[in-house]
């Protein structure tokens, strides 16, 4: 029986949305500006020359970039064996929730609550609220900011008073970040769990706690991130297989984005090499008619977010070598569609995700283009490889 394997790269975007100047983004296009700047030597740090990403491109993905944006991908000129495209999204928003919820099956029916780049951010009976869950007498941060820079910024405060950094972004966030070891990991993931609910109310996407380490000068976040994200509107791809009896898995944060439905098993790491150990250890060993879903965060809070051009680049190629391995791993009647989220332009302005179309290729569904599609188009022809069937509005391309 056919196994099918949906691997998100987080914020690996191909630029061309048709409503990107809506979002402020017009003319983004993380995939194909990385490229650019590799070709022309402006990504040098920790490697060199023009993006190699042979086992991607040779799916399609140089030939999704040009589709998606009408824009050449430097170095990326293979002619494509695989089947490939590029995917449009039609929920109001560039967040994580809403682009995973729509790649399987289900698109977001309301607006989000964002928070105003003001400081304060948050509104006083909701400070409130986190001073209570919390026991303290108030909150560091209140405003907008950079995960990485708010706590060099304030984390030597928050040792001091023992209040909690709260911040967010142009995302529909809630973070809180604390120390693991002064404040207690299981501390604030407790107060990010109990907070999430009041969230959820007003439509905000998701709670996330953002534990770190260190001292004054030498703070680093760590892999024990938790995210409380509001459940989605409607059974998804994951709901869809296992209600057909099947097995799902769940690798990286893929279980804390769905709240934790549909999901069979849940394979957790520290980093994205850890998880992509698990997804070559399911490569050999899921079970037959399986789904397994994974997300690859790093490209986008590593390197999108830091504005990390040669970062980012370093992180594609380790993926695309990876690839290669995983690849070689599956059976003759594997289906494995690598895709992604959203944009998070290392070139663009600002340090927020960008709205961007993202690249769907495909092994192990024969070769050629299928053009552009909706994301809810993916979830659909995961459920048509797997044989079930999908209750969303997507249409297979398969």
């Amino acid at each position: 029986m056919a196994r099918a394997f949906l691997v998100v790269m987080d914020s690996v975007g191909c630029g061309g949305a048709p409503d990107a100047d809506a979002f402020g983004d017009a003319e983004s296009n993380t995939l194909g500006h990385i490229a650019a700047a590799c070709a022309e030597g402006r990504a040098e740090e920790g490697r060199s020359g023009p993006l190699s990403v042979p086992n991607l491109d040779a799916l399609g993905l140089g030939a999704a970039v040009r589709l998606a944006s009408g824009h050449a991908m430097p170095g990326l000129t293979a002619v494509p064996a695989g089947r490939w495209g590029a995917a449009t999204e039609v929920s109001r928003g560039k967040d994580t929730p809403s682009g995973h919820w729509e790649l399987a099956g289900v698109p977001v029916p309301w607006d989000w609550t964002y928070f105003p780049d003001t400081v304060p951010a948050f509104p006083d009976d909701l400070v409130a609220e986190v001073c209570r869950l919390a026991g303290v007498a108030g909150i560091l941060g209140n405003c907008h900011a950079s995960g990485t820079e708010i706590i060099d910024r304030l984390g030597a405060e928050h040792l001091r008073t023992g209040w909690p950094i709260c911040y967010t972004s142009a995302d529909s966030v809630f973070q809180i970040a604390a120390h693991e070891e002064v404040f207690g990991l299981e501390r604030l993931v407790a107060l990010c769990r109990d907070l999430a609910p009041r969230l959820h109310a007003m439509k905000v996407g998701r709670a996330i706690a953002r534990p770190f380490v260190g001292a004054p000068g030498d703070f680093r976040r760590t892999g024990n991130r938790r995210d409380f994200a509001i459940a989605p509107p409607a059974p998804t791809l994951l709901d869809w297989v296992q209600v057909a009896g099947r097995v799902t898995h769940a690798v990286g944060k893929i279980g804390d984005i769905f709240s934790h439905r549909g999901i069979s098993h849940l394979h957790k790491g520290k980093d994205d090499a850890a998880l992509f150990d698990h997804l070559d250890r399911l490569g050999a060993e899921a079970e037959e008619g399986s789904l397994t879903f994974a997300n690859f965060v790093e490209f986008d809070t590593n390197f999108g977010h830091r504005r990390d051009v040669a970062g980012y680049a370093r992180q594609l190629e380790w993926f695309d070598a990876r690839v290669g391995a995983f690849l070689a791993r599956l059976g003759p009647g594997d289906l494995a569609v690598f895709t992604a989220d959203h944009g998070n332009d290392p070139t663009f302005r600002g340090t927020e995700h960008t709205r961007e179309r993202v690249p769907v290729v495909c092994h192990g569904a024969g070769g050629g283009s299928f053009g552009l599609c909706g994301f809810v188009d993916v979830g659909a022809s995961v459920a048509a490889h797997l044989g079930i069937a999908a209750q969303g509005p997507g249409r297979s391309f398969l």
